[in-house]
């Protein structure tokens, strides 16, 4: 588990997401953008995690589209962001989208197991 791109990748964002709420908090005195990109951001990396403890596939499944929704609410306040010129990296919009890619790819891989394997 600890060593899944999904949970390696899904930190390393929120890592980023931290240092750059911290960057337009100090820099730019931007709160409100920054808040909800905090709690949206941590939020993905929080739920993959949980994911890998869940009581079976379909459990597993939600926890990663919960994740999925965090991701996708995080990209629309990163773009927020940028397009308003408090934050002008794109590095991180770009990890939020890997990130999103590979839990879509995770989802679909696990929908494909338990619809072959009944009981996985």
């Amino acid at each position: 588990m600890a060593d899944s791109p999904l949970i390696i990748k899904s930190k390393e964002f929120a890592l980023q997401i931290i240092h750059v709420c911290n960057y337009v908090k100090q820099n730019k005195k931007e709160t409100v953008l920054t808040n909800q990109l905090l709690r949206s951001g941590t939020s993905v990396g929080a739920n993959i995690r949980e994911a890998f403890y869940g009581h079976g596939t379909a459990d597993f499944i939600a926890k990663l589209q919960i994740a999925l929704k965090e991701c996708s609410e995080s990209e629309y306040w990163i773009e927020l962001l940028i397009e308003s010129d408090y934050y002008d990296n794109r590095d991180v919009l770009d990890k939020c989208i890997e990130v999103k890619k590979l839990l879509v790819a995770s989802i679909n891989t696990a929908k494909s197991r338990m619809k072959s394997k009944p009981g996985w």
